[in-house]
Formats: C-alpha cells, structure tokens, sequence
C-alpha cells in the first residue's frame, strides 16, 4: 500500500473491486459528480470510465493527493485538496452536482448536514458509511434506529439502503460493518415552516428520546405560550393535543412539520 491510512482522518480504504465498481454503478444522475475522499482512487478509477459525468475530487490528505496525482494525472485542476466540510461549493460548482465517496466514518453526519445544507444543488448521493448509520438514516418511524438524521435527511431525499459490506473489503479493515446507500432528491421545494424550527424541533425531540413530546419540547412549548402571551389554561389546552403523547420515533417528516407549525 503506497498510502498509509490515518486513523485521525478515519481512513479506511476500500480494496474490493466489485464492490468499487457496484457503488460507481449506483450513482444514475448524469452531469457534474463530485467524489469525496477518494484515497488510493479505487472509486475513482471506475468514475472516469463514464463518459455521462464530469468528476472532479476533494482530498484532504496530501499523501493521497500526491498518489493521486501521480496515477491520474488527467485530474490535474480537478482534483482539490481540500476539507469537505469547509470547501466553498457553489464556488466549484456552477450548477448542479452529485456526490459519491467512501466517507470518513467518523465526519460521515457533518457531511450530511453540510449536504442538507446544499440540498438543492445535490440531486443524488452515493455513499458508504458505517452500517449503523446507513440503517438509521434509512429507517422508517416507529424503530430505536431512526433518529435525527433520519428525518432531516428524509425531508428532501428518498434513501435506499443498497447493500452491505464486510469489513474484509478495506485496508486496514475497520471494526464495524459498513453499507452503500442512495439519496436521491424528493420533489419537496420547501417544508413551509422554519426549516431552523423544524431542526429544532427534531433535535430537542431526539435528544430526550425516551420522553414523551409534552416532556422533551416542554421548553419550545413555553417560549411559543410566552411569545403569544397564553394564559396558564390555554397552555394547558395546547400542550394536551395527542402528538404530545407520543415519542419522537412515532412521528414521520410530515408530523414533525405539523408539530413545527403548531410551535411557529
């Protein structure tokens, strides 16, 4: 192996070839594609066999820049060695762009939200990530596994759960099981609430998850009756509609986007 692997940058780098080549075969939007730490490039090599995108990489480590470079030197201006999760996106990228990469396990939610945060110039994403994770944000409501990123995440992409992979498939191999998902863009244009509420709600509500919703939002309760000046009764009233019984992983997108009106 000609890069070492840093634990401190969570690398893992995938050796499987036909896994490599199943992920790079996933991603189905055409157009402008950018993969995030691409290691040793054995995505890479897979990504510039399509002749539908245009690719260009983020790395932060300059070890696999240099081996990188050095191997593909047609990336020469497209490859960027950069942090994801601060690296100015619209000035790379015009228009639209799709996201593919073996993410770094342990930024894997920074890089979803950061996502989030750009959800309308990102069609599509093609990732492997740590199996847990993959599960929970694909999870549908009513399971211990669905959570915060489930939600927000499933606010504006439809996810599936692809397949998973055994810890044999990298170098060195990590010590949990990993799985490729695909988030592809819903047709939601905008949740018409405040999107800052909204993730407020969700994270108070997960926060305190064993809670009921009267108990863990009791304080996003309080401020809205403050900020309407209720009296003690229409407080009361308020906070005895049904959704306040139930716990958060009951609640889907759309309820929590009710329940977000209601705290408006």
């Amino acid at each position: 192996m000609e890069v070492r692997a840093k634990k401190s940058l969570g690398q893992h780098f995938l050796t499987d070839q036909t896994i490599a080549k199943n992920i790079v075969s996933a991603l189905q939007h055409p157009g402008d594609v950018l993969e995030v730490g691409p290691g040793m490039g054995v995505l890479t090599q897979y990504l510039l066999q399509r002749d539908d995108i245009s690719l260009k990489l983020v790395e932060i480590d300059g070890e696999s820049v240099d081996y990188l470079m050095r191997h593909f030197p047609d990336m020469q201006g497209k490859l960027l060695q950069d942090d994801f999760l601060k690296m100015n996106l619209p000035k790379t990228f015009g228009g639209e762009f799709s996201v593919i990469g073996n993410f770094p396990y342990n930024i894997s939610s920074q890089i979803f939200f950061k996502i989030i945060d750009f959800k309308d110039r990102i069609p599509e994403v093609v990732c492997m990530i740590q199996k847990e994770v993959a599960e929970r944000i694909a999870e549908k409501p009513g399971t211990k596994t669905y959570g915060i990123l489930s939600v927000l995440l499933q606010a504006w992409y439809d996810i599936e759960y692809l397949f998973t992979v055994g810890q044999g498939a990298f170098a060195p191999p990590p010590k949990v099981q990993s799985a490729v998902i695909r988030l592809r863009r819903n047709s939601r244009e905008d949740l018409g609430v405040q999107y800052s509420l909204f993730k407020a709600v969700v994270k108070t509500s997960f926060g305190q998850r064993r809670k009921t919703m009267r108990n863990s939002l009791k304080p996003l309760i309080n401020a809205k009756a403050e900020r309407e000046g209720w009296s003690e009764e229409r407080l009361k009233e308020f906070a005895a509609d049904p959704v306040f019984d139930l716990r958060p992983e009951r609640l889907g997108v759309e309820e929590f986007i009710s329940l977000t009106r209601m705290l408006e």
